[in-house]
């Protein structure tokens, strides 16, 4: 019953946002157009085009979440398929590739293996492969990149499911269990995807030390994007975090090749041949965020590029045989979503265009302002947060939008032009000796070329120009929110140095000496509630680092293997660790944001790290090491010699 009034309650809402939108469109084409002279007409049809082609992407989302939903809803586990389990990699730190392979081979399912797939052939891969009792393969020449990796792999594979993980993702233990209860549920399955989650905090978070007021950016796509794809049959595979079926991959012809953004165009491919693609709203893995601005612009443009090479591919949702109407239309909003990024800079250019060329692109009245377009953007903006379910508010999140848009204009128009961007693997595991490093060039500079236009169409609209004082009013406006998102995403720009290199959690845990605040694979920090040290947590030894008043941080001591791992399985194993945030309400954010740009970058030491939240709850887990000396063969373990392996012995 609260299922349904919701539902309702969501299509009046679209309704409303969809009469006010019609309203709007209507008033600017018949109200709001300037033709006095070829200059004007020009920008005020220019201007028109930008809004249209942002609005229509809005609300196709909006209508695609009408769609009846269908979500799996996994129950017990009543076969199991043998799984594949592949972890493709590429030149990523072993301790994260080790960490990664560790958490492969901790997951509850009694009937899997665990495969490296090496595109480096890299010795120091060979030895931890053969340590931990993995499968491993490698090849040489890297050609097609991930891709090609995966390909290169299956001829190999002899399980019915396949499970792929990047090399930083560490699944949970039930992982598997879960994926796999969703996919046997219907034989038409063919993949069923998880939300990729994220260890640490994104460079945008973390450089304006806004990890408890935002959420990351990918939130919204997994809570709100997701969902209403698969509302119309139309997930998108993410890359990670999924489980296939092995043949129905091979009746595709495996994972395309055309484009670095295999995942999208394979996952097409299936949805083209008769196969649906289901998405399991379960955080059951999670890897690591990029750490630097510039890493995360590399990434950014990679999967534009990637994306829309997807065009020039057999999975063009345009041209492929056997997706129904709705499903090309929602794959190819997914892949044209990336030339936003044009009209959104010509509108950022728009008040020093119209000053330059002294011409008034809006004719606007206080009446229509009042009356048609606060209405519209007031609607949308305070049911954002609803539509998202929670993931994102309405401005602060388009900051990921202005500190990458210029480098993702250059990707689209170059992948456009015929020279798409090359693969490159993303930066990710930050270096323990980080020190002060200037903002990359490629980033800072277009922000501050684009803040001096906003300046100079200021200064021009005060001193040279005198529209209309509605014009004058809105312009300013504009100006002005557009000038603080620009100085946000400098600041932003600058990068903090660190001293670990693995992610910090902040935690709330009462213990017996005091409470612990945050906590890793490096240490702990604790607030005492006497004088005396703490020798050992979970049975394992602690070593004094830093101390403040009653405020301590502590690294663990020498762990030995079997130790490790069980922390480890401890910190990001445990099913439901990864809290589900609810995106604060902007109003109480904005400040917060305002003062942390103002605010010099700061290193990231004891009591000063970024974190993000992390549930202790002792979930399958107790607290006490392993004291297993050495772990069986992964093809011959039982269900419960895994479980042993993740619990103390």
């Amino acid at each position: 019953m609260a299922r349904t009034k919701g539902l309702q309650r969501h299509r009046w809402a679209v309704l409303l946002i969809s009469l006010l939108g019609a309203r709007y469109l209507f008033w600017r084409v018949t109200a709001t157009l300037n033709f006095s002279s070829a200059v004007s007409s020009g920008l005020s049809l220019l201007l028109l085009s930008c809004e249209l082609l942002l609005l229509g992407s809005n609300l196709l989302q909006l209508w695609f979440s009408l769609a009846p939903e269908e979500p799996p809803n996994p129950g017990e586990l009543k076969a199991t398929p043998a799984v594949d389990v592949l972890l493709p990699c590429c030149s990523e730190p072993l301790a994260v590739v080790k960490r990664s392979l560790r958490g492969c081979l901790a997951m509850d399912y009694p009937n899997f293996r665990v495969w490296l797939l090496d595109d480096t052939a890299c010795p120091e891969l060979v030895e931890l492969a053969a340590e931990l009792g993995c499968q491993y393969r490698s090849r040489n020449g890297g050609q097609h990149a991930k891709a090609g990796n995966l390909n290169n792999a299956l001829g190999q594979l002899d399980g019915e499911l396949i499970a792929v993980f990047d090399a930083d993702v560490v699944p949970q233990q039930a992982f598997l269990r879960r994926t796999v209860a969703a996919l046997l549920d219907d034989q038409r399955t063919a993949l069923v995807q998880t939300p990729q989650s994220y260890m640490n905090a994104d460079p945008v978070l973390r450089n304006l030390r806004l990890e408890r007021w935002l959420l990351p950016d990918e939130e919204s796509f997994y809570r709100w994007v997701e969902p209403t794809r698969q509302a119309v049959g139309a997930v998108v595979c993410a890359g990670t975090s999924f489980v296939m079926r092995r043949q129905a991959l091979i009746e595709v012809g495996g994972f395309e090749t055309g484009t670095p953004s295999e995942d999208l165009a394979t996952g097409i491919r299936l949805a083209a041949h008769g196969y649906r693609l289901r998405f399991l709203n379960e955080k059951l893995s999670a890897g690591l965020a990029p750490h630097s601005a510039a890493a995360m612009a590399q990434q950014r443009c990679r999967w534009a590029s990637g994306t829309l090479q997807t065009l020039f591919t057999g999975a063009n949702p345009l041209t492929i045989q056997g997706l129904n109407p709705l499903q090309r239309l929602a794959y190819l909003e997914g892949i044209l979503h990336w030339l936003n990024v044009l009209p959104q800079l010509l509108l950022l250019l728009m008040p020093l265009l119209a000053v330059l060329s002294r011409s008034n692109p809006l004719l606007l009245t206080t009446t229509g302002l009042l009356q048609v377009a606060m209405p519209f953007y007031l609607a949308q903006m305070l049911l954002a947060r609803w539509f998202s379910n929670q993931a994102r508010g309405a401005l602060l999140p388009e900051l990921y939008r202005w500190i990458f848009l210029v480098p993702l204009v250059a990707a689209v128009l170059s992948t456009l032009a015929g020279q798409p961007r090359p693969f490159r693997v993303t930066p990710k595991a930050p270096k323990t000796d980080q020190r002060w490093q200037p903002p990359a060039a490629g980033l800072l500079r277009p922000l501050l070329i684009l803040s001096a236009f906003q300046l100079l169409a200021a200064a021009g609209l005060l001193t040279t120009w005198s529209p209309p004082v509605s014009t004058t009013a809105l312009t300013l406006l504009w100006i002005s929110t557009s000038t603080l998102l620009l100085l946000t995403s400098i600041r932003s720009c600058w990068d903090r140095p660190g001293t670990s290199a693995v992610p910090w959690f902040a935690v709330y845990q009462p213990v017996s000496w005091g409470v612990i605040t945050a906590i890793s694979e490096d240490g702990l920090e604790a607030r005492l509630n006497s004088t005396l040290l703490p020798e050992q947590h979970w049975g394992l030894p602690l070593h004094l680092q830093c101390r403040k008043g009653q405020r301590v941080g502590m690294n663990w001591g020498a762990l030995s293997e079997p130790e490790q791992q069980w922390l480890q399985q401890r910190l990001y194993g445990r099913r439901g660790c990864w809290p589900r945030r609810r995106a604060p309400f902007e109003g109480r954010v904005i400040w917060r944001v305002a003062l942390n740009a103002l605010l010099p970058v700061r290193k990231e030491t004891w009591f000063r790290r970024s974190l993000l939240p992390l549930e202790l709850s002792p979930q399958g887990l107790v607290s006490s090491p392993l004291t297993q000396a050495s772990r069986p063969s992964p093809i011959k373990e039982s269900a419960s010699t895994r479980m042993n392996m993740a619990s103390p012995g």
